[in-house]
Protein backbone atom coordinates (compact mmCIF):
# COMPACT_ATOMS: atom_id res chain seq x y z
CA UNK A 1 0.00 0.00 0.00
CA UNK A 2 1.34 3.44 -0.92
CA UNK A 3 2.27 5.70 2.00
CA UNK A 4 -0.69 7.99 2.71
CA UNK A 5 1.62 10.98 2.92
CA UNK A 6 2.35 10.75 -0.80
CA UNK A 7 -1.36 10.82 -1.63
CA UNK A 8 -2.21 13.90 0.42
CA UNK A 9 -2.16 17.53 -0.71
CA UNK A 10 -0.94 20.54 1.31
CA UNK A 11 -4.49 21.87 1.61
CA UNK A 12 -8.00 20.88 2.64
CA UNK A 13 -10.62 19.89 0.10
CA UNK A 14 -13.52 20.20 2.54
CA UNK A 15 -14.29 20.86 6.20
CA UNK A 16 -16.84 19.20 8.51
CA UNK A 17 -17.85 19.70 12.12
CA UNK A 18 -20.01 17.97 14.71
CA UNK A 19 -20.89 20.34 17.57
CA UNK A 20 -22.66 19.17 20.74
CA UNK A 21 -23.84 21.22 23.72
CA UNK A 22 -26.08 20.04 26.55
CA UNK A 23 -27.48 22.25 29.32
CA UNK A 24 -30.64 20.39 30.26
CA UNK A 25 -30.14 16.68 30.81
CA UNK A 26 -32.92 14.14 31.14
CA UNK A 27 -31.72 12.78 34.51
CA UNK A 28 -28.29 14.37 35.11
CA UNK A 29 -27.69 17.76 36.77
CA UNK A 30 -27.97 20.71 34.37
CA UNK A 31 -25.23 23.00 33.09
CA UNK A 32 -25.52 26.72 32.38
CA UNK A 33 -23.47 27.56 29.32
CA UNK A 34 -22.82 24.38 27.31
CA UNK A 35 -25.37 25.35 24.63
CA UNK A 36 -24.05 28.91 24.24
CA UNK A 37 -20.54 27.41 24.05
CA UNK A 38 -21.62 25.10 21.23
CA UNK A 39 -23.45 27.86 19.36
CA UNK A 40 -20.49 30.26 19.54
CA UNK A 41 -18.02 27.60 18.34
CA UNK A 42 -20.38 26.85 15.45
CA UNK A 43 -20.45 30.52 14.43
CA UNK A 44 -16.67 30.83 14.61
CA UNK A 45 -16.09 27.75 12.44
CA UNK A 46 -18.48 29.03 9.78
CA UNK A 47 -17.68 32.75 9.84
CA UNK A 48 -13.95 32.76 10.63
CA UNK A 49 -12.63 29.41 9.45
CA UNK A 50 -14.80 28.98 6.34
CA UNK A 51 -16.50 25.71 7.30
CA UNK A 52 -19.46 25.32 4.90
CA UNK A 53 -22.66 25.81 6.88
CA UNK A 54 -24.21 22.67 5.42
CA UNK A 55 -21.23 20.65 6.69
CA UNK A 56 -21.64 21.76 10.31
CA UNK A 57 -24.02 19.70 12.45
CA UNK A 58 -25.04 21.09 15.83
CA UNK A 59 -26.86 19.00 18.43
CA UNK A 60 -28.11 20.70 21.61
CA UNK A 61 -30.08 19.51 24.62
CA UNK A 62 -32.71 16.91 23.72
CA UNK A 63 -31.33 16.44 20.18
CA UNK A 64 -27.97 15.36 21.65
CA UNK A 65 -29.03 11.82 22.48
CA UNK A 66 -26.58 8.95 22.38
CA UNK A 67 -28.14 7.63 19.18
CA UNK A 68 -28.08 11.03 17.46
CA UNK A 69 -24.49 11.73 18.42
CA UNK A 70 -23.20 8.36 17.25
CA UNK A 71 -25.33 8.38 14.10
CA UNK A 72 -24.02 11.78 13.04
CA UNK A 73 -20.47 10.82 13.92
CA UNK A 74 -20.76 7.58 11.94
CA UNK A 75 -21.82 9.55 8.86
CA UNK A 76 -18.18 10.51 8.46
CA UNK A 77 -17.42 6.85 7.73
CA UNK A 78 -18.49 7.09 4.13
CA UNK A 79 -17.02 7.72 0.72
CA UNK A 80 -18.09 11.38 0.66
CA UNK A 81 -15.36 12.17 3.13
CA UNK A 82 -12.08 12.49 1.24
CA UNK A 83 -8.54 11.99 2.49
CA UNK A 84 -7.77 15.72 2.24
CA UNK A 85 -10.73 16.73 4.41
CA UNK A 86 -10.69 17.88 8.02
CA UNK A 87 -13.23 17.14 10.77
CA UNK A 88 -13.74 19.16 13.96
CA UNK A 89 -15.65 17.58 16.87
CA UNK A 90 -16.72 19.71 19.86
CA UNK A 91 -18.56 18.51 22.95
CA UNK A 92 -19.73 20.67 25.87
CA UNK A 93 -21.37 18.70 28.62
CA UNK A 94 -20.70 16.25 31.40
CA UNK A 95 -17.92 13.68 31.35
CA UNK A 96 -17.73 10.53 33.44
CA UNK A 97 -14.92 8.18 34.48
CA UNK A 98 -15.01 4.56 35.63
CA UNK A 99 -12.06 2.51 36.82
CA UNK A 100 -11.44 -0.83 35.15
CA UNK A 101 -8.81 -3.49 35.76
CA UNK A 102 -6.46 -1.74 33.30
CA UNK A 103 -7.06 1.79 34.51
CA UNK A 104 -9.50 4.62 33.94
CA UNK A 105 -12.19 4.54 31.25
CA UNK A 106 -13.64 7.83 30.05
CA UNK A 107 -17.21 8.49 28.91
CA UNK A 108 -19.17 11.38 27.44
CA UNK A 109 -22.63 11.91 28.90
CA UNK A 110 -25.35 12.43 26.25
CA UNK A 111 -28.74 14.04 26.93
CA UNK A 112 -30.57 10.78 27.67
CA UNK A 113 -27.84 9.20 29.81
CA UNK A 114 -28.36 7.38 33.07
CA UNK A 115 -25.11 7.53 35.05
CA UNK A 116 -26.01 4.23 36.75
CA UNK A 117 -26.32 2.50 33.38
CA UNK A 118 -23.03 2.67 31.47
CA UNK A 119 -24.67 1.40 28.30
CA UNK A 120 -26.38 4.80 27.99
CA UNK A 121 -23.04 6.65 27.94
CA UNK A 122 -20.63 7.12 25.04
CA UNK A 123 -17.28 5.52 25.69
CA UNK A 124 -14.45 7.80 24.55
CA UNK A 125 -12.67 4.90 22.89
CA UNK A 126 -15.70 4.36 20.70
CA UNK A 127 -14.95 7.68 19.01
CA UNK A 128 -11.20 7.16 18.77
CA UNK A 129 -11.50 3.59 17.47
CA UNK A 130 -14.01 4.56 14.81
CA UNK A 131 -11.82 7.45 13.69
CA UNK A 132 -9.61 4.82 12.04
CA UNK A 133 -12.39 4.23 9.53
CA UNK A 134 -12.79 7.92 8.68
CA UNK A 135 -10.80 8.91 5.62
CA UNK A 136 -10.19 12.55 6.60
CA UNK A 137 -6.49 13.17 7.22
CA UNK A 138 -7.06 15.48 10.17
CA UNK A 139 -9.50 15.24 13.07
CA UNK A 140 -9.55 17.50 16.12
CA UNK A 141 -11.63 16.62 19.19
CA UNK A 142 -12.23 19.42 21.69
CA UNK A 143 -14.16 18.32 24.76
CA UNK A 144 -15.38 20.79 27.36
CA UNK A 145 -15.77 17.94 29.83
CA UNK A 146 -13.60 16.21 32.41
CA UNK A 147 -12.93 12.49 32.24
CA UNK A 148 -10.06 10.01 32.40
CA UNK A 149 -8.75 7.19 30.26
CA UNK A 150 -7.15 9.34 27.57
CA UNK A 151 -4.28 7.42 25.99
CA UNK A 152 -2.39 10.30 24.39
CA UNK A 153 0.86 8.66 23.42
CA UNK A 154 2.22 11.17 20.96
CA UNK A 155 2.76 14.89 21.20
CA UNK A 156 5.08 17.40 19.59
CA UNK A 157 7.40 18.88 22.16
CA UNK A 158 7.19 22.61 22.83
CA UNK A 159 9.64 24.54 20.70
CA UNK A 160 9.67 21.91 17.94
CA UNK A 161 9.59 23.40 14.46
CA UNK A 162 7.75 21.95 11.49
CA UNK A 163 7.13 22.99 7.90
CA UNK A 164 3.49 24.05 7.69
CA UNK A 165 2.83 22.33 4.39
CA UNK A 166 4.48 19.15 5.64
CA UNK A 167 2.06 19.10 8.58
CA UNK A 168 -0.75 19.14 6.04
CA UNK A 169 0.74 16.05 4.41
CA UNK A 170 0.66 14.01 7.61
CA UNK A 171 -2.23 12.12 9.17
CA UNK A 172 -3.31 13.21 12.67
CA UNK A 173 -5.90 12.66 15.40
CA UNK A 174 -5.65 15.29 18.13
CA UNK A 175 -7.63 15.94 21.30
CA UNK A 176 -8.04 18.65 23.93
CA UNK A 177 -10.20 18.09 27.01
CA UNK A 178 -11.18 20.54 29.74
CA UNK A 179 -9.84 18.42 32.60
CA UNK A 180 -9.01 15.02 33.97
CA UNK A 181 -11.04 12.45 35.84
CA UNK A 182 -10.93 13.93 39.33
CA UNK A 183 -11.65 17.51 38.25
CA UNK A 184 -14.89 19.44 37.89
CA UNK A 185 -15.56 21.65 34.87
CA UNK A 186 -15.98 25.32 35.80
CA UNK A 187 -19.23 26.14 34.01
CA UNK A 188 -19.01 29.83 34.86
CA UNK A 189 -16.54 32.52 35.86
CA UNK A 190 -14.62 32.38 32.62
CA UNK A 191 -13.06 35.27 30.67
CA UNK A 192 -16.23 35.74 28.59
CA UNK A 193 -19.82 36.11 29.83
CA UNK A 194 -22.18 33.22 29.10
CA UNK A 195 -19.33 30.78 28.55
CA UNK A 196 -17.42 28.26 30.65
CA UNK A 197 -13.83 28.92 31.71
CA UNK A 198 -12.50 26.37 29.21
CA UNK A 199 -14.56 27.45 26.20
CA UNK A 200 -14.16 31.13 27.06
CA UNK A 201 -10.40 30.83 26.66
CA UNK A 202 -10.86 28.59 23.63
CA UNK A 203 -12.99 31.26 21.95
CA UNK A 204 -10.44 33.97 22.69
CA UNK A 205 -7.72 31.80 21.19
CA UNK A 206 -9.77 31.05 18.08
CA UNK A 207 -10.60 34.73 17.60
CA UNK A 208 -6.96 35.78 17.48
CA UNK A 209 -5.04 35.35 20.71
CA UNK A 210 -3.50 31.99 19.74
CA UNK A 211 -2.58 32.96 16.16
CA UNK A 212 1.05 33.18 15.08
CA UNK A 213 2.45 36.49 13.89
CA UNK A 214 1.94 35.49 10.24
CA UNK A 215 -1.72 34.59 10.72
CA UNK A 216 -1.42 30.81 11.17
CA UNK A 217 -3.44 28.87 13.75
CA UNK A 218 -2.82 25.16 14.27
CA UNK A 219 -4.38 22.67 16.68
CA UNK A 220 -1.08 22.47 18.58
CA UNK A 221 -1.12 26.24 19.07
CA UNK A 222 -4.73 26.44 20.25
CA UNK A 223 -4.29 23.45 22.57
CA UNK A 224 -1.16 24.92 24.13
CA UNK A 225 -2.83 28.30 24.51
CA UNK A 226 -5.95 26.91 26.17
CA UNK A 227 -3.87 24.70 28.46
CA UNK A 228 -1.89 27.70 29.71
CA UNK A 229 -4.91 29.92 30.21
CA UNK A 230 -7.23 27.41 31.88
CA UNK A 231 -4.65 25.82 34.18
CA UNK A 232 -3.63 29.26 35.46
CA UNK A 233 -7.11 30.86 35.58
CA UNK A 234 -7.95 31.85 39.16
CA UNK A 235 -11.53 30.62 38.66
CA UNK A 236 -10.43 27.21 37.46
CA UNK A 237 -9.40 24.04 39.24
CA UNK A 238 -8.96 22.26 35.93
CA UNK A 239 -5.85 21.11 34.13
CA UNK A 240 -6.65 20.47 30.46
CA UNK A 241 -5.30 17.34 28.83
CA UNK A 242 -4.11 17.44 25.24
CA UNK A 243 -2.03 15.73 22.59
CA UNK A 244 -2.23 13.09 19.85
CA UNK A 245 -3.77 9.67 19.97
CA UNK A 246 -2.66 8.92 16.42
CA UNK A 247 -0.52 10.42 13.68
CA UNK A 248 1.95 13.31 13.72
CA UNK A 249 0.41 15.97 11.47
CA UNK A 250 -1.36 19.08 12.71
CA UNK A 251 -4.94 20.24 12.16
CA UNK A 252 -4.62 23.69 10.57
CA UNK A 253 -7.50 25.90 11.60
CA UNK A 254 -6.37 28.94 9.65
CA UNK A 255 -3.54 29.91 7.33
CA UNK A 256 -3.37 32.79 4.84
CA UNK A 257 -3.76 31.60 1.27
CA UNK A 258 -0.46 33.11 0.20
CA UNK A 259 1.34 30.96 2.79
CA UNK A 260 -0.39 27.75 1.76
CA UNK A 261 0.42 28.42 -1.89
CA UNK A 262 4.13 28.81 -1.18
CA UNK A 263 6.56 25.92 -1.16
CA UNK A 264 6.86 24.10 2.15
CA UNK A 265 9.23 26.66 3.66
CA UNK A 266 6.96 28.27 6.22
CA UNK A 267 8.12 27.16 9.65
CA UNK A 268 5.61 26.64 12.45
CA UNK A 269 6.89 26.67 16.04
CA UNK A 270 5.02 24.54 18.56
CA UNK A 271 4.16 26.85 21.46
CA UNK A 272 5.19 26.23 25.02
CA UNK A 273 2.47 25.85 27.65
CA UNK A 274 3.19 27.89 30.74
CA UNK A 275 2.85 25.10 33.28
CA UNK A 276 3.39 27.34 36.30
CA UNK A 277 2.36 24.71 38.78
CA UNK A 278 4.35 21.82 37.34
CA UNK A 279 7.62 23.20 36.03
CA UNK A 280 10.61 22.45 38.22
CA UNK A 281 12.00 25.33 40.22
CA UNK A 282 15.40 26.71 39.20
CA UNK A 283 16.83 25.32 42.43
CA UNK A 284 15.83 21.80 41.46
CA UNK A 285 17.17 22.30 37.97
CA UNK A 286 20.55 23.41 39.30
CA UNK A 287 20.74 20.34 41.54
CA UNK A 288 19.92 18.12 38.57
CA UNK A 289 22.37 19.69 36.12
CA UNK A 290 25.22 19.56 38.64
CA UNK A 291 24.55 15.87 39.09
CA UNK A 292 24.46 15.29 35.32
CA UNK A 293 27.68 17.26 34.80
CA UNK A 294 29.53 15.18 37.36
CA UNK A 295 29.71 12.13 35.10
CA UNK A 296 30.41 11.57 31.44
CA UNK A 297 27.93 8.69 31.50
CA UNK A 298 24.99 11.10 31.81
CA UNK A 299 25.88 13.22 28.76
CA UNK A 300 22.81 12.09 26.81
CA UNK A 301 20.48 12.77 29.71
CA UNK A 302 22.09 16.19 30.12
CA UNK A 303 21.55 16.86 26.41
CA UNK A 304 17.84 16.03 26.67
CA UNK A 305 17.44 18.07 29.84
CA UNK A 306 19.02 21.19 28.35
CA UNK A 307 17.35 20.95 24.94
CA UNK A 308 13.94 20.65 26.63
CA UNK A 309 14.69 23.94 28.38
CA UNK A 310 15.79 25.43 25.06
CA UNK A 311 12.53 24.35 23.41
CA UNK A 312 10.60 26.13 26.12
CA UNK A 313 12.58 29.32 25.61
CA UNK A 314 12.09 29.29 21.84
CA UNK A 315 8.35 28.91 22.29
CA UNK A 316 8.06 31.59 24.95
CA UNK A 317 9.91 34.11 22.76
CA UNK A 318 8.06 33.42 19.53
CA UNK A 319 6.78 36.49 17.68
CA UNK A 320 3.31 35.71 19.02
CA UNK A 321 4.62 36.98 22.38
CA UNK A 322 7.01 39.64 21.10
CA UNK A 323 5.64 41.65 18.20
CA UNK A 324 8.30 43.50 16.21
CA UNK A 325 5.92 46.04 14.68
CA UNK A 326 4.52 49.14 16.36
CA UNK A 327 5.93 52.18 18.11
CA UNK A 328 8.37 52.48 21.00
CA UNK A 329 7.41 53.34 24.54
CA UNK A 330 9.45 53.12 27.73
CA UNK A 331 6.74 51.07 29.40
CA UNK A 332 6.77 48.55 26.55
CA UNK A 333 10.57 48.42 26.60
CA UNK A 334 10.66 47.69 30.33
CA UNK A 335 7.96 45.07 29.92
CA UNK A 336 9.85 43.40 27.07
CA UNK A 337 13.18 43.09 28.81
CA UNK A 338 11.40 41.76 31.91
CA UNK A 339 9.61 39.11 29.85
CA UNK A 340 12.81 38.24 27.99
CA UNK A 341 14.66 37.83 31.30
CA UNK A 342 11.92 35.62 32.69
CA UNK A 343 11.97 33.41 29.61
CA UNK A 344 15.77 33.02 29.41
CA UNK A 345 16.70 32.96 33.09
CA UNK A 346 16.61 29.20 33.70
CA UNK A 347 18.42 28.32 30.48
CA UNK A 348 21.06 30.96 31.25
CA UNK A 349 21.72 29.53 34.71
CA UNK A 350 22.01 26.04 33.23
CA UNK A 351 24.52 27.16 30.59
CA UNK A 352 26.46 29.01 33.29
CA UNK A 353 26.74 25.69 35.14
CA UNK A 354 28.02 23.99 31.99
CA UNK A 355 30.55 26.78 31.36
CA UNK A 356 31.87 26.49 34.90
CA UNK A 357 31.94 22.70 35.35
CA UNK A 358 31.93 21.23 31.82
CA UNK A 359 33.95 18.20 30.83
CA UNK A 360 35.21 17.94 27.21
CA UNK A 361 32.24 15.74 26.31
CA UNK A 362 29.85 18.57 27.22
CA UNK A 363 31.38 21.21 24.95
CA UNK A 364 29.35 20.36 21.81
CA UNK A 365 26.16 20.78 23.86
CA UNK A 366 27.30 24.22 25.02
CA UNK A 367 27.78 25.29 21.41
CA UNK A 368 24.49 23.77 20.30
CA UNK A 369 22.55 25.70 22.91
CA UNK A 370 24.02 28.97 21.72
CA UNK A 371 23.62 28.10 18.05
CA UNK A 372 19.96 27.08 18.34
CA UNK A 373 19.00 30.05 20.51
CA UNK A 374 19.65 32.31 17.51
CA UNK A 375 17.47 30.30 15.12
CA UNK A 376 14.74 32.88 14.59
CA UNK A 377 16.89 36.00 14.47
CA UNK A 378 17.03 36.38 10.71
CA UNK A 379 16.55 39.72 8.99
CA UNK A 380 12.94 40.93 9.12
CA UNK A 381 11.00 44.15 8.77
CA UNK A 382 9.84 45.86 11.92
CA UNK A 383 10.72 48.58 14.38
CA UNK A 384 14.53 48.65 14.53
CA UNK A 385 14.78 48.74 18.31
CA UNK A 386 12.44 45.73 18.69
CA UNK A 387 14.46 43.84 16.10
CA UNK A 388 17.72 44.40 17.96
CA UNK A 389 16.09 43.69 21.30
CA UNK A 390 15.38 40.15 20.09
CA UNK A 391 19.08 39.56 20.79
CA UNK A 392 18.75 40.58 24.43
CA UNK A 393 18.11 37.02 25.73
CA UNK A 394 21.25 35.84 23.91
CA UNK A 395 23.23 38.70 25.46
CA UNK A 396 21.82 37.76 28.87
CA UNK A 397 22.77 34.10 28.45
CA UNK A 398 26.21 34.99 27.06
CA UNK A 399 26.99 37.19 30.06
CA UNK A 400 25.86 34.53 32.56
CA UNK A 401 27.94 31.85 30.88
CA UNK A 402 30.91 34.10 30.13
CA UNK A 403 31.23 35.52 33.63
CA UNK A 404 31.04 31.99 35.05
CA UNK A 405 33.70 30.75 32.64
CA UNK A 406 36.05 33.64 33.48
CA UNK A 407 35.54 33.13 37.20
CA UNK A 408 36.72 29.52 36.94
CA UNK A 409 39.44 30.27 34.35
CA UNK A 410 37.52 28.12 31.86
CA UNK A 411 38.65 29.76 28.64
CA UNK A 412 37.95 26.49 26.86
CA UNK A 413 34.26 27.07 27.60
CA UNK A 414 34.45 30.75 26.66
CA UNK A 415 36.20 29.92 23.39
CA UNK A 416 33.53 27.38 22.48
CA UNK A 417 30.82 29.95 23.13
CA UNK A 418 32.45 32.91 21.38
CA UNK A 419 33.41 30.90 18.30
CA UNK A 420 30.09 29.13 17.85
CA UNK A 421 29.15 29.51 14.21
CA UNK A 422 25.68 30.86 13.49
CA UNK A 423 23.83 32.04 10.41
CA UNK A 424 24.49 35.72 9.86
CA UNK A 425 21.44 37.78 10.85
CA UNK A 426 22.10 39.93 7.79
CA UNK A 427 22.77 37.19 5.23
CA UNK A 428 21.27 33.72 5.56
CA UNK A 429 23.90 32.34 3.16
CA UNK A 430 26.79 33.44 5.39
CA UNK A 431 28.10 32.19 8.73
CA UNK A 432 29.58 34.38 11.45
CA UNK A 433 30.86 33.76 14.95
CA UNK A 434 28.40 34.33 17.76
CA UNK A 435 30.76 36.87 19.35
CA UNK A 436 30.67 38.98 16.16
CA UNK A 437 26.87 39.03 16.02
CA UNK A 438 26.55 39.84 19.71
CA UNK A 439 29.22 42.53 19.42
CA UNK A 440 27.25 44.24 16.68
CA UNK A 441 24.05 44.00 18.70
CA UNK A 442 25.69 45.53 21.78
CA UNK A 443 27.02 48.35 19.65
CA UNK A 444 23.60 49.07 18.14
CA UNK A 445 21.80 48.95 21.47
CA UNK A 446 24.46 51.19 22.99
CA UNK A 447 24.15 53.78 20.22
CA UNK A 448 20.37 53.77 20.56
CA UNK A 449 20.66 54.79 24.23
CA UNK A 450 17.54 52.74 24.85
CA UNK A 451 18.80 51.49 28.22
CA UNK A 452 19.03 55.10 29.38
CA UNK A 453 15.23 55.02 29.45
CA UNK A 454 15.38 52.67 32.45
CA UNK A 455 14.74 54.49 35.73
CA UNK A 456 18.04 55.14 37.49
CA UNK A 457 20.20 54.63 34.39
CA UNK A 458 19.55 57.95 32.64
CA UNK A 459 23.02 59.37 33.39
CA UNK A 460 25.13 56.21 33.05
CA UNK A 461 27.92 56.20 30.49
CA UNK A 462 27.24 52.54 29.63
CA UNK A 463 23.70 51.90 30.90
CA UNK A 464 23.25 48.43 29.42
CA UNK A 465 26.52 47.21 30.93
CA UNK A 466 25.63 48.76 34.30
CA UNK A 467 22.16 47.25 34.20
CA UNK A 468 23.49 43.75 33.46
CA UNK A 469 26.17 44.15 36.13
CA UNK A 470 23.62 44.84 38.85
CA UNK A 471 20.89 42.54 37.63
CA UNK A 472 23.04 39.41 37.16
CA UNK A 473 25.01 39.68 40.40
CA UNK A 474 22.55 37.94 42.76
CA UNK A 475 21.90 35.15 40.26
CA UNK A 476 25.57 34.35 39.70
CA UNK A 477 26.48 34.75 43.35
CA UNK A 478 23.67 32.38 44.37
CA UNK A 479 25.01 29.90 41.84
CA UNK A 480 28.77 30.20 42.39
CA UNK A 481 29.14 32.05 45.72
CA UNK A 482 31.83 34.38 44.35
CA UNK A 483 31.15 37.42 46.54
CA UNK A 484 33.32 40.45 45.84
CA UNK A 485 35.09 38.63 43.01
CA UNK A 486 31.97 39.12 40.90
CA UNK A 487 32.98 42.59 39.76
CA UNK A 488 36.42 41.43 38.64
CA UNK A 489 34.90 38.50 36.69
CA UNK A 490 32.25 40.72 35.09
CA UNK A 491 34.73 43.36 33.94
CA UNK A 492 37.23 40.79 32.71
CA UNK A 493 34.52 39.07 30.66
CA UNK A 494 33.57 42.35 29.02
CA UNK A 495 37.24 43.09 28.29
CA UNK A 496 37.68 39.71 26.60
CA UNK A 497 34.47 40.20 24.62
CA UNK A 498 35.66 43.57 23.34
CA UNK A 499 39.17 42.34 22.54
CA UNK A 500 37.95 39.30 20.61
CA UNK A 501 35.52 41.35 18.51
CA UNK A 502 38.27 43.88 17.77
CA UNK A 503 40.71 41.09 16.89
CA UNK A 504 38.30 39.51 14.40
CA UNK A 505 37.69 42.92 12.82
CA UNK A 506 41.41 43.55 12.47
CA UNK A 507 42.04 40.15 10.92
CA UNK A 508 39.38 40.88 8.29
CA UNK A 509 40.95 44.25 7.53
CA UNK A 510 37.89 46.10 8.83
CA UNK A 511 37.63 49.13 11.08
CA UNK A 512 38.70 48.07 14.57
CA UNK A 513 36.11 48.41 17.30
CA UNK A 514 34.64 46.37 20.10
CA UNK A 515 31.74 46.80 22.53
CA UNK A 516 32.87 48.92 25.49
CA UNK A 517 31.30 48.15 28.84
CA UNK A 518 31.81 49.58 32.29
CA UNK A 519 35.51 48.65 32.14
CA UNK A 520 35.97 51.56 29.70
CA UNK A 521 35.59 54.36 32.22
CA UNK A 522 37.77 52.40 34.68
CA UNK A 523 40.62 52.63 32.19
CA UNK A 524 41.29 56.38 32.53
CA UNK A 525 44.68 55.82 34.14
CA UNK A 526 47.40 54.22 31.94
CA UNK A 527 48.39 51.56 34.44
CA UNK A 528 45.09 50.75 36.11
CA UNK A 529 41.73 49.23 35.31
CA UNK A 530 40.42 45.89 34.01
CA UNK A 531 41.90 46.34 30.54
CA UNK A 532 45.37 46.93 31.96
CA UNK A 533 44.98 43.93 34.27
CA UNK A 534 44.44 41.70 31.27
CA UNK A 535 47.54 43.12 29.59
CA UNK A 536 49.66 42.53 32.69
CA UNK A 537 48.41 38.94 32.98
CA UNK A 538 49.10 38.24 29.30
CA UNK A 539 52.64 39.71 29.54
CA UNK A 540 53.47 37.56 32.55
CA UNK A 541 52.23 34.28 31.08
CA UNK A 542 52.56 34.91 27.32
CA UNK A 543 52.23 31.53 25.54
CA UNK A 544 51.02 29.94 28.79
CA UNK A 545 48.16 32.44 29.06
CA UNK A 546 44.91 30.43 29.07
CA UNK A 547 43.11 32.56 26.44
CA UNK A 548 45.99 31.94 23.98
CA UNK A 549 46.11 28.22 24.80
CA UNK A 550 42.39 28.06 23.89
CA UNK A 551 42.67 29.75 20.52
CA UNK A 552 42.02 33.41 21.29
CA UNK A 553 44.02 35.85 19.13
CA UNK A 554 45.04 32.94 16.95
CA UNK A 555 47.01 31.52 19.87
CA UNK A 556 49.64 34.23 19.32
CA UNK A 557 50.85 36.59 22.03
CA UNK A 558 52.42 38.79 19.34
CA UNK A 559 49.03 39.21 17.69
CA UNK A 560 47.46 40.15 21.03
CA UNK A 561 50.29 42.58 21.80
CA UNK A 562 49.78 44.43 18.50
CA UNK A 563 46.02 44.61 18.99
CA UNK A 564 46.03 45.94 22.54
CA UNK A 565 47.21 49.54 21.85
CA UNK A 566 44.54 49.96 19.20
CA UNK A 567 41.76 48.92 21.56
CA UNK A 568 43.23 51.15 24.25
CA UNK A 569 43.21 54.02 21.78
CA UNK A 570 39.58 53.28 20.87
CA UNK A 571 38.58 53.67 24.52
CA UNK A 572 40.63 56.82 24.98
CA UNK A 573 38.72 58.49 22.13
CA UNK A 574 35.56 58.35 24.21
CA UNK A 575 36.95 61.03 26.49
CA UNK A 576 35.61 59.52 29.69
CA UNK A 577 37.01 60.99 32.85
Amino acid sequence: MQNLRFLLKPKYENSYALIIGINNYKTVSPLSYAVSDAEEITSILIDKFNFPKDNVTILVNETATKENILTNYSKYINKEIQIDDRIFVFFAGHGHTETGIRGEIGFLVPFDADINNLSTLIRWEELTSNSEMIRAKHMLFIMDACYGGLALTRSLQPGSTRFLNDMLLRYSRQVLTAGKADEVVADSGGPLPQHSVFTGHLIQGLLGDAFSDNGVLTASAIMSYVYSKVSNDRNSNQTPHYGYFDGDGDFVLKAPLEILEKDSDTIVVIPFSEMENTRSSIENKIIKIKKLLSSENTAIELYDFCTDELRCFLSLTDQDNFQIQGSFSTADFINRISKYEESINDLSILTACISYWAKPIHMPLLQKLFARITDRLDSQSGLVIWLYLRWYPIVYMLYCSGISAVENNRYDSLSRIFFTKITSPDNKNKEVYLVEAVGKTLSELSESNVFKSLPGYEKNLVPMSEYLFKMLQPKIDDLLFIGKNYERAFDKFEVMLSLIVADLKKEKGEYIWGPIGRFGYKNIFPTEGPLQSVLIEAKELQDNWEPLKNGFFGGSYSRFEKLFPEVNKLISKRGWS
